[in-house]
C-alpha cells in the first residue's frame, strides 16, 4: 500500500487557509504518495473538491484524513483528533510548542511523530521550508492595508485646487520579515516611513525600502539570535528602550508593531504614556497580539480606542488572504514532506538539522530541549 498523506479541513474558527493546494498535491503524487484530502477542506481558499480529484487526490472524510501516514495541517491538532491518532504516524503543521507544550506531550503520549512548522530553523538550506517567513510577509503586508483603512485621513501626498495634505507618517517597530514588507508597502501607499529595531543588522534593508531608520541612544550589543530573532533586552534596557521611542510614536499616524521573541511574551513597545502622545484618529496594528501585544492596550482579535487612538490586534492575518496564504504553506509544507521521505516511506534524521529542529516528538517521547523545559516548568 503507498504512504499516504492526509490533508483534514481546518476546524478553527476564521481559519480558511488549507494545508495543501491542487498544484502541491499533484507533485506528491506525482512522487507516487497516495492524497487524502477531507471533502471541503479547500473551499474557504476557493479550491473545489473537483479541483483535487483532477490533480490526483482522493476526497474523503475526517477520520479518513486523519488516518493517513502523515497528516499535514495549518493549525494545531485539537484534543479530539489527537485522540484518534495512532502511534508510528506523523504530524506536521504549526504546533505551538513553545505557548501550548501540552499538545506536543499529547502527541508524544499518543506515540505520533510531530514536526513544527515554526520550529524550523532559519538556515540557508532551510528557506524553502520556512512557513512562518513565508507567511509573516503576508501579514505585514495586510497589516498596513487594514491601518490605511482605518486611518481617518490619506496615505500619500495629495496636492488639490483645495491646497495640499501632507502624507500619513507610518512607523514600523520590529524589523523582521512582517515589518519589512509592512515598510514597503506603506512606501507604494505613498506613506512617509520609518521604523526601529533593536538589531543594527536590518538598518540597511529599512533604509534600501526607502525609510528612514530610527537610532536610540540606547547602549546594547548584538541583539540578533542563531536563528535571526531579535533577542530579549534586560528589564532596565526594555524601560529606556520604550522611554526614548516616545517621541517618534507622538508623531506617528499609524504603527505597525511586529516584534515577537519565540516563546516569550511580546516586548512591551507602546506604552500608556507613548499611548497617551499620539494625535486622535492615529491606529496601531499590533501583530504581536497573539503573545501578549507591543502595545499596553491591545487585545486579541479585539479593536479598542484608547485617547482616540484605534489599536487592532489580529492574531491570524494570513488566514485573510487563504489563497496566496496556502499557497505559500502547502509548499514548505510540500519541501519538508520531500525532505524527509524517501521511497515511499518516512525516514526521521535526527542527525540533520532541520530534522532536529523542527522535530518535538518521536517514539513517545518528547524530543525537544525547549518544549521539555516548558512542561517540566508547568508540572
Amino acid at each position: 500500500m503507498a504512504f499516504q498523506i492526509g490533508v483534514p479541513k481546518e476546524t478553527v474558527s476564521g481559519e480558511q487557509r488549507v494545508a495543501q493546494t491542487p498544484d502541491t498535491v499533484s507533485r506528491l503524487v506525482q512522487l507516487g504518495y497516495e492524497v487524502v484530502v477531507e471533502a471541503g477542506a479547500g473551499e474557504t481558499a476557493f479550491h473545489a473538491d473537483s479541483d483535487y480529484v483532477s490533480s490526483g487526490a482522493q476526497i474523503g472524510t475526517h477520520e479518513e484524513a486523519l488516518a493517513a501516514d502523515l497528516v499535514v495541517s495549518v493549525q494545531p491538532p485539537s484534543e479530539a483528533n489527537i485522540q484518534v491518532f495512532r502511534a508510528g504516524q506523523v504530524f506536521l503543521g504549526f504546533l505551538s510548542p513553545l505557548d501550548s507544550p501540552s499538545i506536543a506531550e499529547n502527541l508524544a503520549q499518543k506515540g505520533v511523530t510531530a514536526l513544527s512548522m515554526e520550529l524550523v530553523p532559519r538556515i540557508s538550506r532551510a528557506q524553502k521550508m520556512d512557513a512562518l517567513s513565508a507567511l509573516a510577509s503576508l501579514a505585514g503586508y495586510k497589516a498596513v492595508l487594514v491601518a490605511a483603512s482605518t486611518l481617518p485621513k490619506f496615505f500619500p501626498l495629495l496636492t488639490t485646487a483645495a491646497g495640499t495634505i501632507r502624507p500619513a507618517n507610518v512607523l514600523v517597530l520590529g524589523a523582521g520579515v512582517a515589518g519589512l514588507q509592512a515598510i514597503a508597502t506603506a512606501r507604494r501607499l505613498g506613506a512617509r516611513v520609518s521604523a526601529y529595531d533593536i538589531r543594527d543588522a536590518v538598518k540597511e534593508e529599512v533604509q534600501s525600502l526607502g525609510a528612514s531608520f530610527v537610532e536610540l541612544a540606547l547602549e546594547i550589543d548584538d541583539m540578533q539570535d542563531a536563528g535571526g530573532y531579535a533577542k530579549a533586552l534586560m528589564a532596565e534596557k526594555a524601560k529606556r528602550q520604550t522611554e526614548l521611542l516616545v517621541p517618534h510614536i507622538a508623531k506617528a499616524d499609524v504603527i505597525i508593531t511586529t516584534a515577537l521573541i519565540p516563546g516569550r511574551p511580546a516586548p512591551l513597545l507602546i506604552t500608556p504614556e507613548a499611548l497617551s502622545s499620539m494625535a486622535p484618529g492615529s491606529v496601531i496594528v499590533d501583530l504581536a497580539a497573539a503573545n501578549g501585544g507591543n502595545c499596553s492596550h491591545t487585545e486579541p482579535d479585539r479593536e479598542v480606542v484608547e485617547n482616540g487612538v484605534t489599536i487592532l490586534g489580529p492574531t491570524n492575518l494570513t488566514a485573510t488572504m487563504p489563497i496566496h496564504a496556502s499557497q505559500l504553506y502547502a509548499r514548505t509544507v510540500l519541501a519538508m514532506i520531500q525532505e524527509f521521505t524517501s521511497e515511499g516511506a518516512f525516514v526521521p534524521n535526527f542527525e540533520d538539522a532541520i530534522f532536529q529542529g523542527a522535530c518535538i516528538a518521536h517514539g513517545g517521547e518528547i524530543v525537544n530541549e525547549r518544549v521539555k523545559g516548558l512542561l517540566a516548568t508547568v508540572s
